[in-house]
């Protein structure tokens, strides 16, 4: 089991950016999946991005490809989600997620039931 604890949210005006973080303890980093998920206000948690063990393989929603990013620096035990060009519609808590998959070289998850291991959730607010 690894904790995670997301950061780096906060209230943006449409068309800016922001940074999410997600550092993990407790675990072997490198031999974890992640992922991240946002949940709107009266809506479920949703995918955003997948990243793989090496992070040279990432994923995205339809609804962020072009304008976020996931990133992870293993030797930090960090994952990152840049997000640029944001949206009304991104309003949400954003969750990072981690699965222990160390056998799984190169395979994404993008499935909410996938994971294992969730940080506390960090609230992004974009005014239109």
């Amino acid at each position: 089991q690894v904790q995670l604890v997301d950061s780096g949210g906060g209230l943006v005006q449409a068309g800016g950016s922001l940074r999410l973080s997600c550092v993990a303890s407790g675990g072997s980093f490198s031999r974890y999946n992640m992922g991240w998920f946002r949940q709107a206000p009266g809506k479920e948690r949703e995918f955003v991005a997948a990243i793989t063990l090496s992070g040279r393989v990432t994923t995205y929603a339809d609804s962020v490809k072009g304008r976020f990013t996931i990133s992870r620096d293993n030797a930090k035990n960090v994952v990152y989600l840049q997000m640029n060009s944001l949206k009304f519609e991104d309003t949400a808590v954003y969750y990072c997620a981690a699965r222990y998959s160390p056998a799984m070289i190169g395979l994404l998850f993008t499935g909410e039931n996938d994971y294992n291991d969730w940080g506390q959730g960090t609230q992004v607010t974009v005014s239109s």
